[in-house]
C-alpha cells in the first residue's frame, strides 16, 4: 500500500535534470568542468550536482527551486 501511494507522488526532479546532472558529473571525471565566473576546474562532487541543476532550470526542466542561504547567515544579520 505504501509503495503505491509512492510512485503515485510527483518526481521532484524531471529527467532533464537527472541528464545535466550527469553530464556535469561526467565532465568533472574527465577534469574539463569549470565554475562559472573564475573558470576555475571543478573537484568537488556537490559543485558538480550544482552546477548540474543549475543548467536544468536555465534550460526550463522539472527542478525544485534552489534553498536560499542558511540559517546562519540570517542569524548573523539580525
Amino acid at each position: 500500500m505504501r509503495l503505491a501511494s509512492r510512485a503515485r507522488m510527483a518526481r521532484r526532479y524531471g529527467k532533464k535534470a537527472a541528464q545535466k546532472v550527469r553530464k556535469a558529473m561526467h565532465e568533472r571525471k574527465r577534469g574539463t568542468l569549470r565554475s562559472g565566473r573564475s573558470r576555475k576546474k571543478v573537484k568537488s562532487r556537490k559543485q558538480a550536482i550544482a552546477i548540474g541543476l543549475s543548467q536544468a532550470r536555465r534550460s526550463g526542466a522539472k527542478v525544485p527551486p534552489r534553498k536560499r542561504g542558511s540559517s546562519r547567515r540570517r542569524k548573523r544579520r539580525s
